[in-house]
């Protein structure tokens, strides 16, 4: 149950800052927001407020936020039988969609033709009557669907296809800056929580008592400059000679806190760590707790994460594609089993990860992600004209079948490697 509300949290709040730039700048540029939803399906919540229905959905596994002209409309089609409800001036206020008897207030209609976009109408049979009546419809008005999701129409002013590129590309690309936002903002904090962040300098911090470090009488603070005469320049360079000499004497020279340089020899002791045996010595990467260093990590490790996810998506055209290399929502349910343990200190960290993986997967050119939508609003601004709705809706619908099947594909290779094995 811990896992389950950790994974519930940490996906939550990743797709609601995710989801909450692109609403921000859809409300800034005039587009009218239909509904800000939380997870995929069935409903099983919803609250309107202003213009937007806010809805929580029963698959936790995404979101997204529905603009007029932009999503998929409500599902209103000649034939169909609705209730219409009028204000005083005999306008309609209301279009009930959902199969059900109407009551005293509202007029029954077969729907033959309406038009939400420019006219304002909706045209159809009333009761028993042959001949067509015409309603005139307010700009505001609302769809009950058939989920009993409230939906407001929009005229074609207040469509996503009438904003600017400008501000139609803004609105595309706010969802993954935000992400980057959030992840900065994680790691900062975390810099905070922990009293600063570890030096990716050749320094030694803690030192575990009893350990090779000790009684080679390392102090915190020391600067190894080089081990066997072989330079060092970071600790990640330190920590990789020392564990290729397990139980095997090494010579550290390294330099004093008062700059007097000195030289010690040391024997790794050898620890098995899954299917090998590696060296260490008992020294933790030391703590840089300035002001300074706590404010640019967020900024730095957010960096090293993109340049990290880069490099990876690089291997795939270098090294060649393999689904192994790729997690789903399995996988990342799996891994939070195990960031629990860290208690917050981890559930940060593990948001600022997810944070810029979203981020980035986001921003790759495929369509129906929102580096394929900034493609098309690229290709628009050459152009000087946009693509039309039918070649992008099939270029969405040819993005839509990618994705399904890729996360198919990487939900079935989690449970063999999570569940399976």
């Amino acid at each position: 149950m811990q896992t389950i509300l950790a994974f519930a949290l940490v996906f939550g709040i990743i797709v609601i800052i995710h989801e909450f730039g692109h609403f921000y700048f859809a409300k800034r540029a005039g587009i009218l927001v239909r509904e800000f939803a939380i997870g995929f399906g069935p409903k099983i919540f919803h609250h309107r407020k202003g213009e937007t229905t806010y809805t929580i959905r029963l698959l936790p596994v995404g979101g997204y936020v529905r603009m007029a002209g932009y999503e998929e409309e409500a599902d209103i089609r000649p034939g169909m039988s609705v209730q219409l409800t009028l204000d005083e001036d005999e306008k309609v206020s209301q279009i009930d969609l959902q199969s059900k008897e109407g009551n005293l207030d509202t007029i029954p209609l077969e729907v033959t033709s309406f038009n939400f976009d420019d006219d304002l109408f909706i045209a159809g049979r009333v009761g028993f009557e042959e001949t067509d009546q015409v309603f005139k419809v307010n700009r505001d008005a609302l769809l009950i669907e058939k989920d009993g999701t409230l939906l407001q129409i929009a005229p074609k002013d207040r469509q996503f296809q009438s904003a600017s590129l400008g501000n139609r590309m803004m609105t595309n690309f706010a969802g993954p800056m935000n992400n980057f936002i959030l992840a900065i903002i994680a790691f900062t904090v975390l810099a905070f929580m922990q009293g600063g962040v570890p030096s990716q300098e050749p320094l030694i911090g803690e030192i575990e008592e009893g350990s090779p470090a000790e009684q080679a009488e390392l102090e915190q603070g020391d600067r190894v400059l080089s081990i066997d005469g072989e330079a060092v320049d970071s600790w990640n360079e330190m920590v990789t000679i020392i564990q290729q000499h397990p139980g095997e004497d090494i010579t550290l020279e390294f330099e004093k806190q008062t700059g007097e340089i000195m030289e010690e020899t040391v024997q790794p002791e050898a620890v098995e760590v899954e299917t090998q045996t590696i060296g260490r010595i008992g020294i933790q990467a030391y703590i840089d707790d300035s002001l300074s260093s706590k404010l640019t990590f967020g900024f730095t490790e957010t960096l090293f994460i993109v340049t990290q996810i880069f490099t990876l998506l690089a291997s795939f055209f270098t090294g060649g594609f393999s689904v192994d290399q790729l997690g789903g929502p399995v996988a990342i349910y799996a891994t939070t089993e195990a960031v629990v343990q860290a208690g917050a200190f981890g559930l940060i960290s593990w948001i600022g990860f997810l944070s810029v993986n979203l981020g980035i997967m986001n921003l790759l050119p495929i369509p129906a992600l929102d580096g394929g939508k900034l493609l098309l609003n690229v290709i628009e601004g050459i152009r000087g004209r946009p693509i039309s709705q039918e070649k992008e809706g099939y270029i969405t619908l040819i993005g839509v079948l990618f994705l399904l099947i890729l996360m198919l594909l990487v939900t079935w290779n989690d449970i063999q490697t999570f569940f399976l094995n």
